[in-house]
């Protein structure tokens, strides 16, 4: 399972930077509504953001995750 470690990584990166820009550009285009709703979706929004970003910190060890 060590030889995945790179592909896994790599995965991870990808899909962290994919769902992130997609999160970011929703975020930024829904900034200005208003309304309940809409305040919980842009904190669901900019809580996937913060999330994305640490995926991809991690991927590249940058966190202090020990390497493999």
């Amino acid at each position: 399972m060590e030889e995945f470690v790179g592909l896994e990584r790599g995965v991870a990166m990808f899909g962290g930077l994919v769902v992130g820009t997609t999160a970011l550009t929703a975020l930024i285009n829904d900034w200005q509504a208003t309304g309940l709703d809409n305040n919980v979706t842009k904190l669901m929004l900019g809580l996937m953001v913060v999330g994305c970003v640490l995926v991809v910190l991690t991927a590249f060890h940058a966190l202090g995750a020990p390497s493999v």
